[in-house]
């Protein structure tokens, strides 16, 4: 599956790199981190895409920090070297073929449902940072499995070759060695996306979400979740 990101397929088909959903993961990374209070001066996003994450996190977050993004794609990483300065440095390597003593804070967003061997990732990425904030799609509810079209699309235009529930990301996590400190739901389909078709499907899943959003999550997706770990 990475040759998809080495020969330009996937860009291709996501000439973005979804840049435009960079600022609401960000505030979503920096909700995490406000909560638990983190301190840190290191942050390396594995998989970091067009690196617009990171950058925001770079303009939100204390001057003192440095940042460091890996990716393996090289269309990806000329769009990385745009956003490059002293304190925001982007590599075009594969950040576990590396030997570097650990990152304070590790970011791993919308990367391993797309790894072949996931667990084999996922353990091998530990050693790479004493935090690690995931961002994980919960493309599994009872209405993509029911209609089938969207996890197709899921699979044939952003190339996710994992599905997750809650609870299957959770073991997913765990199976692989990892204490999983905290949680939440994060609302993509409701907070995310100005097309006609998306602003009318926000509002079912506003509604539901009052009762429960675990329940929305559930039946109608349109969710992820960020996971802190250790």
């Amino acid at each position: 599956m990475d040759s998809i990101y080495l020969n330009g397929a996937y860009v291709e088909k996501n000439p973005s790199y979804h840049v435009e959903d960079s600022l609401w993961k960000a505030h979503q990374i920096i909700k995490m981190i406000n909560r638990h209070k983190l301190q840190f001066l290191s942050v390396c996003e594995i998989g970091c895409g067009a690196g617009e994450v990171l950058r925001q996190l770079y303009l939100q977050l204390s001057s003192e920090k440095l940042f460091y993004g890996y990716e393996i794609s090289p269309q990806a990483y000329a769009l990385c070297k745009q956003r490059e300065n002293e304190r925001l440095q982007f590599y075009c390597e594969d950040l576990l073929l590396n030997e570097t003593k650990p990152f304070d804070l590790l970011l791993c967003i919308d990367v391993f449902e797309h790894v072949e061997d996931c667990l084999g990732f996922l353990r091998n990425l530990r050693a790479y940072g004493n935090y690690k904030i995931f961002h994980i799609p919960l493309d599994l509810s009872v209405q993509t499995v029911l209609r089938g079209t969207p996890i197709a699309v899921k699979r044939t235009i952003l190339g996710h070759i994992h599905y997750f529930t809650r609870e299957t990301a959770l073991f997913t996590l765990q199976d692989a060695g990892y204490e999983v400190v905290d949680w939440f739901y994060t609302p993509s389909a409701s907070e995310r996306g100005e097309s006609v078709r998306q602003k009318i499907g926000k509002w079912p899943r506003r509604i539901l979400s009052l009762v429960s959003a675990d329940l929305t999550a559930r039946i109608l997706g349109g969710y992820s979740m960020l996971v802190l770990a250790r």
